[in-house]
């Protein structure tokens, strides 16, 4: 085992990780988050930053708007989760992953400090992100929410800019049962005076927005009513990714409002080159072709209704999807959406949260998918890739883990 991947798996094993146990990792309150800020001096006010919430296409977001940011010449920190194959994705500066010595050295400075307070994974990881953007002197933080808004250790900061991208069922345990409520909670976000673009109207969620920037005060832009002056190519393919541009390209019409430096030019470079300026994976991939592999992160109601239809729309001899979820989905109401024409591979990531691939399967069978059941996302892989013919497409998702899993697979082997 090599050193940093037992500081990593110190990480993942002592601090509650929502990606493994879900519940017991999310705490409501920002109590540890103010206690880690303070002992590092206050991190996140040495440099200007963008908050970006909302339940899909924030991670679609904050890359591009990153993107275009570096293009423009700014350095650009991006915090956001959860990572694919390696932890460092998740903290990154002009696109360059944080250094493994930084993070060994982080936990070996620290760790008198924060274990007594038992911090979760994600108020660690937060308050290390902010600590190395402050020593890199960035211009500029690109922040993702980790859960919610209202009370994710994110927002402590006071950004530019406010993006709430869409709103939609998931993690409804944490943030409610309705749009409504969950609007309330990614609505939190918005702060006094600090203007907010809102990705998505809808007739529950809209007046929540509307009616939390007027009580502090915040101008409020709806992203489906601005007009970009140029058209342009984006990087991103998925059908979903349309409204992600579009929120990104009204969002940076807003940056440009505030004295942000960002030509046409800027903007057309930014949104051809978002995967190589950042590290983005993971969105509507492809990863080879003669069979066509591609996967996608998209894991819940709002995410999958855009990418059954674009499965819906491939033209292929047969379409081959391997699939898994997490149990704390709406499993049923995803199954649902799915194909029903394609042969399926169930499997199980390797997250303590993946459903077990025997009841995948079954529940699945009572939507009229059928396929075979599989202990990993490799096993599954494997046998949809040696079944598959070379005008067939297979498709890896359902979760971000299952994507996860089959990337680490993919580079595993690519290296032997």
């Amino acid at each position: 085992m090599s050193k940093f991947k037992e500081y990593t798996d110190y990480l993942f094993t002592q601090v509650p990780m929502f990606q493994n146990v879900g519940s017991q990792a999310y705490k409501a309150g920002l109590e540890n988050t103010h206690i880690l800020d303070e002992h590092f001096g206050h991190p996140h006010t040495q440099f200007h930053s963008i908050h970006i919430a909302g339940t899909n296409g924030k991670g679609s977001c904050s890359h591009t708007i990153a993107s275009v940011l570096q293009e423009a010449g700014y350095k650009v920190g991006l915090f956001t989760s959860p990572h694919l194959t390696n932890f460092r994705e998740r903290i990154r500066v002009n696109g360059k992953m944080i250094s493994e010595q930084y993070i060994m050295d982080f936990i070996d400075n620290e760790r008198s400090f924060f274990e007594p307070l038992h911090p979760t994974f994600f108020e660690l990881t937060t308050a290390m992100a902010f600590k190395y953007f402050a020593e890199q002197k960035i211009d500029v933080a690109v922040v993702e929410v980790g859960l919610g808004g209202r009370l994710d250790c994110t927002n402590i900061i006071t950004p530019d800019l406010c993006v709430i991208t869409n709103i939609s069922f998931d993690h409804v345990q944490y943030l409610g049962n309705t749009l409504a409520k969950i609007a309330s909670e990614k609505a939190g976000i918005i702060k006094p005076q600090v203007p907010v673009v809102i990705g998505e109207e809808h007739e529950e969620t809209t007046p929540v927005f509307l009616a939390k920037a007027i009580e502090v005060q915040a101008d409020i832009v709806f992203a489906e009513q601005f007009k970009s002056e140029g058209s342009y190519a984006f990087e991103l393919t998925g059908l979903y990714q349309a409204k992600n541009k579009q929120t990104s390209l009204c969002a940076i019409d807003q940056l440009i409002h505030q004295g942000y430096h960002i030509s046409n030019e800027h903007i057309r470079k930014g949104l051809l080159h978002v995967s190589s300026n950042t590290g983005l994976r993971g969105r509507w991939q492809t990863i080879q072709q003669k069979p066509t592999v591609i996967c996608d992160t998209g894991h819940n109601v709002g995410g999958i209704t855009y990418t059954s239809q674009q499965l819906k729309e491939l033209q292929c001899q047969t379409l081959r999807i391997v699939f898994g979820m997490v149990n704390d989905k709406d499993i049923n109401s995803v199954l649902e959406l799915m194909p029903k024409h394609a042969v399926y591979y169930f499997c199980q990531a390797s997250v303590k949260r993946a459903m077990p691939y025997k009841e995948l399967k079954k529940l699945a069978k009572k939507h009229g998918l059928v396929g075979n059941a599989y202990k990993t996302v490799e096993n599954a892989y494997k046998k949809a890739i040696n079944q598959a013919d070379a005008k067939d497409v297979i498709f890896v998702g359902g979760s971000t883990f299952v994507v996860a899993d089959f990337l680490s697979y993919r580079e595993k082997n690519m290296h032997l």
